[in-house]
């Protein structure tokens, strides 16, 4: 891909972020209590509207990034933990983002990354806390049995669509339906359930099986990063320098075409699956591995359903995959930085990544004011694969 080529792919995703920015700093402003007060002052108006936008993005910006109220006794460097917390963040959030992306570009629609990633969790905290091996090898097999797990959870979607032609937007809603039920009834079982608790919450994982930490036990930060951006490049490669990559873009292309030139759509769209189930479960690996210890019934949180957007934003790419996932780690991080300090609510932050989406989907609303020519909306993308 040339710089133009990279040009072009970033416009949409950039403009629509910081529209999305724009609209967000109008909804801060405007339920703001203290700005409506001075609605009929033209520039006490403006003046205090401006400040309040601007002290929420700001605090916005501490929360993720960098806070220098922390470096007060202190080095400079610990200025940047919030950064850190974004990073651990991003980790999961990139690879359910990369599952979303590889089944898009095959054209299927996986909304299932959520559940996907619940399998990952429950097989790796099993792993983690059940049984004791030495530590490297501790976290390869709770790795392992999370992403095998996740694998079968995601096929079983490709084989449905591919043998039954079951809609796997419809398919995979349910299916986190049932992956998140049937977490909160594993933890109230005696094999998972936390000895003395009635709350559901499983054993603490092993010391053994926790990913290292890069900076040390104050810092989050774990080697789950690296096995992100490694994924990412193997992504990046399986999709543009092998005979699966082509064959996979070009059932995302034309399903028809594809099936004429002999390839074999089914085995493809069980394949893209399988691989899709398989990242989204990795990511629940690093999560409970690498940061939150245990497993409880809202250890997804909203990674999969995040994906989606991060996919969107990222434009199926690896390189757009990754930033776009370091871009709402740090609205997640920093969120809640800015409705603590600034007393904005967090519920902002789901406004702005939501307006996101909106001009991303609908960029129709971007040509037709700013005047930016070949855009490509989220649904056309998919259809192509998100190819060339």
């Amino acid at each position: 891909m040339n710089l133009k080529t990279l040009g072009k792919k970033t416009i949409l995703p950039s403009v629509a972020f910081v529209l999305a920015l724009f609209v967000g700093g109008l909804v801060i402003g405007f339920t703001d209590s203290r700005v409506l007060t001075k609605i009929g002052s033209p520039i006490s108006f403006i003046r205090i509207f401006a400040s309040t936008v601007g002290n929420a993005y700001l605090a916005l910006f501490q929360g993720a990034v960098f806070d220098p109220n922390l470096t007060q006794g202190h080095s400079f460097v610990v200025g940047f933990y919030p950064l850190s917390q974004t990073v651990v963040n991003a980790a999961p959030l990139m690879l359910c983002g990369l599952s979303v992306a590889v089944a898009f570009k095959a054209g299927v629609f996986n909304i299932g990354a959520q559940g996907q990633f619940i399998f990952g969790a429950i097989g790796a905290s099993y792993i983690g806390f059940h049984y004791q091996l030495p530590i490297v090898l501790h976290v390869v097999v709770a790795i392992i049995v999370a992403i095998i797990l996740s694998a079968i959870w995601g096929g079983f979607v490709g084989v449905l669509k591919a043998k039954t032609g079951a809609h796997e937007v419809i398919v995979t809603i349910m299916l986190n339906y049932i992956a998140a039920n049937f977490l909160l009834w594993l933890l109230g079982t005696t094999a998972f359930l936390r000895p003395g608790r009635l709350d559901p919450l499983a054993p603490p994982i092993k010391e053994s099986a926790q990913l290292l930490r890069i900076f040390g036990l104050n810092y989050s930060v774990n080697i789950g990063i690296f096995i992100s951006l490694f994924v990412a490049g193997l992504y990046w490669l399986l999709m543009n320098r092998s005979t699966w990559g082509f064959k996979t873009r070009a059932v995302g292309a034309n399903s028809s075409a594809a099936k004429t030139a002999g390839i074999s759509v089914q085995r493809i769209t069980i394949g893209t699956m399988i691989i899709a189930g398989a990242l989204s479960g990795l990511a629940g690996a690093i999560h409970v591995l690498g940061f939150q210890y245990e497993l409880a019934s809202d250890v997804a949180g909203s990674f999969g359903f995040d994906a989606i957007t991060v996919a969107l934003l990222g434009r199926g790419g690896p390189v757009g995959v990754v930033l776009a996932s370091l871009l709402f780690a740090g609205l997640r991080v920093g969120g809640s930085t800015m409705q603590s300090n600034v007393q904005v609510p967090v519920e902002i932050v789901l406004v702005i990544q939501a307006l996101v989406v909106l001009f991303i989907a609908a960029p129709g609303l971007i040509t037709r004011y700013l005047k930016i020519k070949n855009l490509e909306s989220g649904q056309e993308m998919a259809s192509k694969g998100w190819n060339g």
